[in-house]
């Protein structure tokens, strides 16, 4: 059995334990919810009151000996991760048998991610790296991650540094698979928002920006680009880069509207852009 195996099983294992009281589904969307709300509380200070509250109020449900397992739970994911890039949690969900295909669950399988990722990335992303300072990915049904995940693998692969040259908006419906989502971006130092919402209604319900992206000061970057795009800047043109003296992150004051959020995935360009001179 591979390492990553071994903290996968041992995952399960923690969660069996704790469900002499409590159903498997709750308790492990409890898990993702606490443990997405630790990691965004360290960096997202603006949104970090509200959330502590939903955190105290999760863990408020649960005796001494369950919540001692979750920072156990937490740390076999991590494990997991830094021994091999997949999609942990996305794993753990299906081997605790939680996918239900009556809620419309369906996780794509991460061998076929990346699969997807390297035909998707047939092109030369240094080429548009060059010309607009980045490559933006959108996921409208991202899940757990995978592919996202597979993607950033794909590139890492190619010699490309996901963590400086990648911005990513996921988005799902289902608040469990953005906490998946947002803490493996967040374990793998992913620049992302990821967004509780509808792709097809385009509404949107939480905003949760990565570690990566607010450290990184990836709103005045997106800003900066979107102006230049505004711009109507011939081909050849530098993008602007942002001061390195960036201002302290700040969430959209209307958290319904998304800072340049792609509306399909732009990873590469489309066939009448690589057309252009």
């Amino acid at each position: 059995m591979g390492s990553v195996d071994r903290h996968i099983k041992a995952i399960c294992k923690l969660f069996e334990a704790c469900q002499y009281r409590h159903d498997r589904y709750t308790l492990f969307s409890d898990f993702v919810e606490a443990a997405a709300i630790s990691l965004s509380n360290n960096v997202d200070l603006a949104q970090s009151k509200a959330r502590e509250a939903r955190y105290m109020e999760i863990v408020g449900r649960y005796d001494r000996n369950v919540i001692d397992t979750f920072p156990r739970i937490f740390a076999e994911v991590t494990l997991a991760m830094e021994a091999r890039t997949c999609d942990v949690l996305g794993r753990v969900f299906g081997e605790l048998g939680l996918a239900n295909a009556a809620r419309g669950q369906f996780f794509t399988p991460y061998s076929v991610c990346r699969m997807m990722a390297a035909m998707t990335a047939d092109s030369c992303p240094e080429d548009i790296i060059a010309k607009e300072g980045f490559l933006t990915l959108c996921e409208p049904a991202c899940g757990a991650g995978a592919m996202v995940i597979a993607t950033c693998e794909t590139l890492r692969e190619a010699g490309v540094n996901y963590q400086r040259h990648l911005h990513v908006t996921a988005i799902d419906i289902d608040p469990r698979a953005v906490h998946m989502a947002y803490i493996q971006f967040a374990l793998l130092h992913v620049p992302a928002i990821v967004i509780i919402g509808d792709s097809l209604a385009g509404t949107t319900r939480e905003l949760w920006y990565t570690p990566a992206h607010i450290l990184g000061g990836w709103n005045a970057k997106l800003a900066a680009r979107a102006r230049w795009q505004a711009a109507d800047a011939p081909a050849d043109a530098e993008a602007p880069t942002p001061a390195e003296d960036q201002p302290p992150f700040q969430p959209p004051p209307d958290s319904s509207v998304i800072p340049h959020v792609p509306i399909q995935l732009s990873l590469f360009p489309s066939p009448s852009e690589s057309s252009q001179p």
